[in-house]
């Protein structure tokens, strides 16, 4: 069984009122089924509505839609992600022609790997730099292979592994002043990047909801995974960044 869940993008600026009545029509919890990780299902683009759900974010000021993934297009996401790590394991080539269109836009997305409920590698690309259908195999990939954190993965762990993808909104400056931060960031909703030094760190917005954290440590975490002081957010030198993402996992 494959499950999504959809995290929404904060907004500020535009009317409340129409980010509330966006926000409230495309909440939702999706909860899918497939019947094997190589039975891909067929697609008809034509019939694939795009009416919803919509995706609100801001850059510059200006209010932004992005399409979430359809419940199809979530199973797909997944199997994509593990048939390029079967295909890496057994030293092949992987590709995969005739996508539907939203896996041609260029998305940032992170792919996580689990054994037992345990962390066993997470790599992914944080800005939307290549379209989505080609993200999704390279962070598969380096998440089973690359991740320095662990060893590569062998193919005889691959069926206890778990895949779960966060497909991610354009990351964007948090504006607060630095002792104003976490009253700023709402966990269960936000990701963050924490940057400054020449240094870099990301956490996804669904691992303070897994480890317990509020705000502050949220903060403190994002700084240690860039190398930096725990309470380097305070610094105004120290710039961070937020992001919303839609999650499928199996």
């Amino acid at each position: 069984m494959i499950h999504g869940s959809v995290v929404f993008m904060a907004v500020s600026g535009p009317c409340r009122f129409c980010v509330r009545a966006v926000t409230l029509a495309t909440r939702i919890c999706i909860r899918l089924r497939v019947r094997g990780w190589g039975d891909f299902p067929q697609w008809k683009h034509s019939t694939v509505s795009r009416s919803l759900p919509l995706l609100l974010y801001s850059a510059a000021h200006y209010l932004h839609v992005m399409y979430a993934l359809t419940d199809e297009e979530g199973i797909l996401a997944v199997n994509i992600a593990r048939q390029a790590l079967r295909s890496s394991l057994a030293g092949e080539e992987y590709t995969v022609e005739d996508l539907p269109p939203v896996f041609q836009e260029k998305r940032g997305v992170f792919v996580t790997l689990k054994q037992r409920g345990e962390l066993r590698g997470c790599i992914g690309i944080p800005y939307p730099v290549m379209p989505l259908g080609e993200a999704l195999i390279e962070a598969a990939v380096c998440s089973g292979l690359n991740d320095p954190r662990f060893l590569p993965l062998h193919r005889s762990e691959l069926p206890e592994t778990a895949i779960e993808i966060t497909i991610l909104t354009p990351p964007e400056k948090l504006v607060a002043p630095p002792e104003r931060r976490p009253e700023a960031i709402q966990v269960g909703r936000h990701g963050l990047i924490v940057r400054g030094g020449g240094c870099s760190g990301l956490l996804l917005p669904q691992v303070p909801c897994e480890c317990g954290w509020g705000s502050r440590e949220f903060l403190d975490h994002t700084c240690i995974k860039a190398g930096l002081r725990p309470d380097c957010w305070k610094r105004s030198d120290v710039d961070v960044f937020f992001f919303e993402g839609q999650i499928f996992h199996e």
